[in-house]
């Protein structure tokens, strides 16, 4: 079964939040400019809000990645 996931390239990332305003529950900045991506597989009830963040990104540091068994 393939599973997508969105990930962060921290080498582009400036955590500048942008995600976390448009998804709390996927991204989280810390208080120390820190990116985590707290729920990184794609769901139905995600992916609008996924695109939309990878979309926003000032940065482009934000895409998908299709992992399979």
């Amino acid at each position: 079964m393939t599973t997508r996931k969105v990930v962060v390239d921290y080498g582009l990332c400036e955590a500048n939040a942008i995600c976390m305003g448009i998804n709390a529950e996927v991204f989280h900045v810390d208080d120390e400019d820190n990116l985590y991506i707290l729920k990184p597989d794609i769901t139905p009830e995600t992916e609008r809000d996924v695109h939309e963040a990878i979309r926003r990104c000032p940065r482009q540091a934000l895409s998908i990645i299709e992992e399979g068994d």
